[in-house]
């Protein structure tokens, strides 16, 4: 099972800034950011070490300094962690795949 992260439990409370900025995030033609992803940036990289002591309103400010270009690069490491979606088809498939249209 995986831990959660100490600062879910803030996770509500922390909602109506999160909507805030994946609206700004939006605006800016970043439509593929979502809350759920946000949040994944937030507790997986800028929260990383989670203090012990945190006041709501230094999250408040950590989600609001948030820049569109570092929740992307965050998102296209993890992209590369992932698995190999093509690891599964074979030789022939590929070929396949690839073949150029007949007129």
């Amino acid at each position: 099972m995986v831990d959660k992260h100490p600062y879910e439990v803030y996770f509500q409370q922390l909602l109506p800034v999160l909507r805030s900025k994946v609206e700004e995030f939006r605006l800016l033609n970043y439509g593929t950011i979502d809350i759920p992803s946000l949040w994944e940036y937030l507790t997986k990289k800028k929260w990383k070490k989670p203090e012990q002591d945190v006041h709501i309103y230094q999250l408040v400010a950590d989600i609001v300094s948030t820049k569109a270009i570092d929740y992307m690069n965050f998102a296209t490491v993890e992209a590369y962690r992932s698995p190999n979606w093509l690891e599964e088809v074979n030789h022939e498939e590929l070929q396949e795949l690839f073949r150029p249209k007949k007129p």
